[in-house]
């Protein structure tokens, strides 16, 4: 790996700034240990007001943790999300597999970052191919400027394809270029499937059985879960990496030691520092710059972001980690909340004890774990609903890969509705919803065995309307779905960032 010029200064820098901070007294492999806000010197009635306006506004936020100077300071679980379940990280996902690129060439596996990603697939042959695509490196897909012709809106409309094809890896290697690489940053989440493969090839072994044993293990991450492509040996490189929040936290403390971990080198400086140093300037003036997979804030630190509010924010001027989850797309996560938190930071020091406030944070912390809802009367169901029960609806072919639906009614006051899926945002299954018909919650057991919830109502004699939340698995809708005995009109609005879908479908039977 080479650093060059300006990246190199800033890197150096970087390295400067943070070793200003202590060592850590412990670490924290097998569990965090936690402290009080003030003895880490900040406020917790700071702390309070932003976790009190995050109860108050309609944010569908999950998790939110805190760590400074190494020390779990808020840990908040929003109801129905709950204290050691796993969360689908989406594109938070991009930045560890830029760490595991990082442990594979600091142990030579990968010899330089220069080396073109042609290279690692000698068995296979590339379509479209020219001069442009040979000179595709690995740090061009790094930093998302591998010139690879993508479509990211509205949506990711090339990730949507590569998900439908048989062999994702190729698929990618076969898109037609669009820049020359290293000109212009463009938001590629298939490239960064492409760097899963070269972990593969590299090391011998897949990313999550590379990440077990170099990285997941030393950091005590054991409650992991990470899906394979079709071929069944690559792990999605680019997202639904499903981790606790706690651990997510424990990745960008990595990041705060400059790769240190109880007494072992879990990653080099000098990777930390490239990594966190802008190569590309971005469109997103939240975070103008971009390093190895992970978005930087000018003065502000960095960031490893995800769709529908998946974050790690590591700011290094203030020793400091904050992890949030969510199943919304709301922008306060990503910039107002990261600065309020920083706004509690009033010394590198312990500042004297606050009895009240601490009080009246744990006191937001337990509203944050209670759902309040009230039941409401159920309404008679319009006749149409007999006629639909238990009939499966399939659907045209859409961006989601979702194939079919069907509802069930069998108690007054609950439904239940399955979501067939054959790949897409959804993945390769079946998703079931319970639906409170008195506007309360169900829960169920979704896919990959995390909970939903959903409740719903007719607003007339055809067409019913609902909100199915996958809460860990981030997917959450509104859907109208409007039936005409044979036919079916669903209007998919996601609350996560996957924009609005019209789909039709018959009656299988």
């Amino acid at each position: 790996m080479r650093l060059r010029g300006v990246a190199f200064v800033a890197a150096v820098m970087c390295l400067i700034a943070q070793a200003s901070f202590a060592s850590l007294d412990y670490w924290p492999t097998a569990g965090w240990r936690t402290s009080t806000p003030e003895e880490q010197g900040i406020d917790s009635a700071v702390l309070a007001e932003s976790l009190a306006s995050l109860n108050k506004k309609p944010i569908n936020i999950h998790s939110l943790v805190v760590v400074r100077h190494g020390y779990l300071v808020l840990e908040a679980y929003f109801a129905p999300f709950t204290p050691g379940s796993q969360h689908d990280i989406a594109s938070v996902t991009k930045s560890v597999t830029a760490t595991l690129i990082g442990i594979a060439a600091d142990k030579g596996l990968i010899r330089s970052l220069d080396l073109p990603a042609l290279e690692f697939f000698p068995q296979r042959t590339a379509a479209n191919l020219d001069d442009r695509k040979k000179a595709i490196t690995v740090a061009h897909l790094l930093t998302m400027s591998s010139g690879l012709t993508c479509i990211t809106s509205p949506g990711e409309v090339t990730l949507m394809q590569m998900m439908a094809s048989p062999d994702w890896v190729q698929f990618m290697l076969d898109l037609p270029m669009q820049d020359a690489p290293g000109t212009r940053f463009v938001y590629n989440s298939g490239g960064v499937h492409l760097l899963s493969a070269i972990v593969h090839q590299a090391a011998g072994k897949n990313e999550i059985e590379f990440a077990k044993e170099n990285l997941f293990g030393p950091l005590g991450i054991t409650n992991v879960a990470w899906p394979l492509d079709p071929s069944g040996a690559d792990n999605h490189g680019w997202g639904d990496l499903r981790l606790t929040p706690p651990d997510m936290a424990k990745i960008g403390l990595l990041y705060l030691e400059r790769g240190q971990w109880d007494g072992r080198q879990v990653l080099s400086p000098e990777w930390v520092a490239a990594a966190t140093t802008s190569h590309i300037a971005t469109s997103n003036p939240a975070h103008p710059g971009y390093g190895y997979l992970w978005w930087i804030n000018d003065g502000a630190g960095f960031a490893a972001i995800g769709r529908g509010g998946q974050r790690i924010f590591v700011m290094p001027d203030q020793d400091l980690v904050i992890v949030t989850t969510s199943g919304d797309d709301n922008r306060t996560i990503d910039q107002a909340l990261p600065a309020q938190i920083a706004s509690a930071v009033k010394s590198p020091d312990p500042l004297p004890p606050n009895a009240a406030a601490a009080e009246v944070l744990r006191s937001e912390v337990q509203k944050a774990a209670v759902q309040n809802e009230k039941a409401q009367p159920v309404p008679k169901l319009p006749k149409i609903a007999r006629r639909i029960a238990g009939k499966s609806y399939k659907l045209q072919s859409n961006p989601l890969g979702l194939t079919s639906i069907s509802l069930e009614f069998p108690k007054k006051d609950e439904a239940i509705v399955q979501i067939a899926s054959a790949g897409g945002a959804a993945g390769g299954s079946v998703m079931q919803f319970a639906v409170g018909l008195d506007d309360v919650f169900r829960m169920a057991k979704g896919r990959e065995g995390l909970p939903t919830a959903g409740k719903g109502s007719w607003k007339d004699d055809k067409t019913f309307a609902m909100q199915l939340d996958e809460i860990g698995n981030i997917n959450r809708w509104i859907v109208m779905a409007t039936f005409d005995e044979n036919d079916v009109t669903l209007v998919m609005r996601s609350l996560s960032g996957l924009g609005e879908i019209t789909l039709a479908g018959k009656s299988a039977e």
